[in-house]
């Protein structure tokens, strides 16, 4: 099976390019949207009738806020039950410093979780710090708290697949530039420990683990100074999962071959 995960950074923006070629080549089981920035009944009726010709079962999770965050998943198979947000049960409320109304009602629309017979998938954008790191605080001591105590909630019932743009570059050989960007969104040291903290919660990165050396592989380019051309990028969208699934995994990529966006998909192939 395989399942991949795009940042379209707009879908309508994508649809206007050669999105439909790509998924009707590339036919995912399962592929996980971040940014929409559209809900489907914004998308011209052609869009809407190409989509539901493809036979994808479809699960929005639009936001209020017009240009923001915004989710979205096709499916080949029905899901059991669909849920948008962090569940409030999953987490302990004393070990998060602050819960704010967004945390407990649907969080700005970055979560869809999809459970199926054995296993839950779980597509996510991460907030970002901001260039002047005003989020990374919220981040750090509410998010990343309450999204991996989330998972391991999960995890006590069905293993789990977590896909998405987690706004973060693990290591230095994660970005071109580490030296450069150490105090930057995305590289901060808070950053990188609470992925260091998803790793040691039993979650696998799916693409380090397939190749733990590569280098060079970026799902991230700035649109500023030709960076995509020049390969100038940040491995920033991942496929994690259950320790329980590793012996599943087939492949992990990274399809920095699709443009479009300012992300380039990620992908796994799985022996469900």
């Amino acid at each position: 099976m395989k399942y991949m995960s795009w940042n379209v950074n707009g879908i309508r923006a994508v649809l206007k390019k050669d999105f439909r070629e790509i998924i009707e080549a590339e036919s995912p089981d399962v592929i996980w949207f971040q940014e929409t920035k559209g809900r489907h009944e914004q998308l011209t009726k052609k869009d809407q009738q190409w989509l539901e010709e493809t036979g994808y079962h479809q699960y929005w999770n639009p936001a209020i806020r017009p240009w923001y965050s915004w989710t979205a998943v096709l499916s080949k198979k029905e899901a059991l039950s669909v849920y948008n947000g962090i569940n409030p049960e999953s987490f302990d409320h004393e070990s998060v410093d602050f819960v704010d109304e967004t945390l407990l009602e649907n969080h700005e629309w970055r979560v869809i979780t999809l459970e199926f017979e054995d296993h839950y998938y779980v597509t996510v954008y991460t907030p970002n710090s901001k260039d002047d790191l005003a989020r990374l605080p919220y981040r750090y001591t509410v998010w990343d708290k309450a999204f991996l105590q989330y998972m391991k909630w999960l995890e006590d019932k069905k293993p789990v697949i977590v896909c998405g743009d987690l706004n973060v570059a693990h290591r230095p050989i994660d970005l071109a530039r580490p030296k450069q960007n150490t105090m930057s969104a995305g590289f901060t040291k808070e950053e990188r420990e609470w992925m260091d903290n998803y790793i040691d919660a039993g979650f696998i990165d799916t693409f380090r683990n397939k190749y733990p050396d590569t280098e060079e592989k970026y799902s991230w380019w700035s649109y500023r100074a030709g960076a995509r051309a020049r390969n100038v990028g940040w491995r920033i969208d991942y496929f994690l999962i259950s320790t329980q699934l590793e012996s599943k995994l087939i492949d992990a990529r990274v399809r920095d071959d699709i443009m479009w966006s300012d992300h380039c998909p990620v992908e796994i192939e799985i022996n469900l």
